[in-house]
């Protein structure tokens, strides 16, 4: 799990997640409102959902192109719960929630590092994807 995901207001733009994702290296980030996960951004949702459509990236607001039904786990659910909703779910990312605090976020390439993301990736790339 990495801890302390980054994170973004959902009035944020999509260039400002953008940024983020360029400066910290990563992937996807969590979109709150009122200190509350409302959703996750992904590399490709800027991709597809916005920039594709001819969206302004300085304009458009995270909350506008995030996926709002998130998968999530709890901290103490172990390592295969974690897979098995991933595979359920056909995502790449599950957000780790105690209760409603944002804990962290566990992703296929974490599983990968692990020597366990392997069966995962299989299951998703079977997936449509989604738009």
């Amino acid at each position: 799990m990495t801890k302390d995901p980054v994170s973004l207001k959902a009035d944020a733009s999509v260039a400002e997640a953008a940024k983020a994702m360029s400066e910290f290296r990563i992937g996807s980030v969590v979109v709150m409102d009122n200190g509350k996960p409302l959703g996750i951004v992904t590399d490709r949702d800027i991709v597809v959902r916005a920039v594709a459509k001819g969206s302004d990236p300085t304009t458009t607001r995270l909350a506008d192109i995030s996926t709002r039904d998130i998968a999530t786990v709890s901290p103490d659910q172990s390592v295969d719960e974690a897979i098995q909703v991933m595979k359920s779910r056909d995502v790449k990312r599950v957000v780790v929630m105690d209760d409603s605090r944002l804990e962290g976020i566990v992703s296929l390439g974490d599983l990968t590092s692990r020597g366990e993301g392997e069966d995962v990736q299989k299951d998703i790339s079977r997936a449509e994807p989604n738009n």
